[in-house]
């Protein structure tokens, strides 16, 4: 009876934790800094003030972009930055009530890293294809938006920049640290500003078709400053045998579903995108 007791308790407690969530998420949907400073919350989307929402598209010349974006006539765009990484290890278990029969304890190494700051955008897969390093065609609206890629062009786009993809354990690396991070910021506070999630159907937006404008949630970068790790697009990650879409996406509306040690999942093609590394 007393352990019956305690696993209603759990139960309630996580109905409760899981419903907190959802409520913290749909207040900061509506806060004006849900988007960085220099953006708008429009429908589902952050555009450059001055811009309009043409179907799930920002349109127009911005009058104003975030200070890491360039302002450019068809909108902002992020300046292509990578930051140094250390090497290290992490110990992975299930210390996440989540986790729980999902995580098997393993641990998790990596070397140092020059990783991309942002997800690979629309403007640098039209130049790869400009350039005859990537295959077309490539929709070129609105440039500064995070590209939807098929591990064959994700390739191809970080041999373009000079890089390759991230392993599996490289990704989780990234994302937990050696602290095992539950998100990419820290253990707590999943808020639309921080992650570009559930903008689908809610919690965070409604009637997403696509992702974000790279860079548009700052608050939910790294300790290093990676941004984009949770949400925006899912990114590929290379395994022994193949590779896996990691982070989540905007799709996404569990929780779970973007916490850094989630494992690899089959890749929506609308949904998956990359960011590139270099060894260092």
């Amino acid at each position: 009876m007393r352990r019956a007791a305690v696993l209603a308790a759990l139960l309630v407690a996580s109905g409760a934790a899981i419903a907190g969530t959802a409520w913290v998420a749909e207040r900061d949907a509506g806060a004006p800094l849900r988007c960085a400073a220099g953006l708008v919350a429009i429908g589902p989307r952050c555009c450059g003030e001055g811009q309009t929402l043409s179907g799930d598209r920002c349109v127009g010349e911005p009058a104003r972009c975030p200070s890491t974006h360039e302002r450019r006539r068809d909108g902002c765009v992020a300046r292509p930055r990578r930051v140094l990484v250390a090497g290290g290890e992490a110990h992975l278990g299930p210390s996440d009530w989540e986790a729980q029969g999902v995580v098997e304890a393993r641990t998790v190494r990596a070397g140092a890293l020059s990783v991309d700051v942002h997800e690979l955008d629309v403007a640098t897969h039209a130049a790869c294809v400009d350039a005859g390093a990537c295959r077309g065609p490539v929709d070129r609206a609105d440039p500064g938006r995070a590209a939807a890629l098929t591990l064959e062009e994700a390739r191809a786009l970080c041999r373009f920049t000079g890089a390759r993809l991230p392993t599996d354990d490289e990704w989780t690396w990234l994302a937990m640290g050696a602290a095992t991070r539950r998100y990419p910021w820290g253990d707590t506070g999943l808020v639309c500003s921080r992650a570009a999630f559930g903008l689908v159907a809610g919690p965070c937006a409604r009637g997403a078709r696509g992702p974000d404008l790279v860079g548009a949630r700052p608050g939910g970068a790294t300790p290093e400053g990676l941004q984009d790790l949770a949400g925006n697009l899912a990114e590929w990650a290379t395994t022994a045998d193949g590779a896996r879409a990691r982070g989540g996406s905007f799709l996404s509306t569990a929780a779970a579903e973007l916490r850094g040690w989630r494992p690899g999942a089959l890749p929506d093609a609308q949904a998956t995108g990359a960011r590139c590394v270099v060894d260092r």
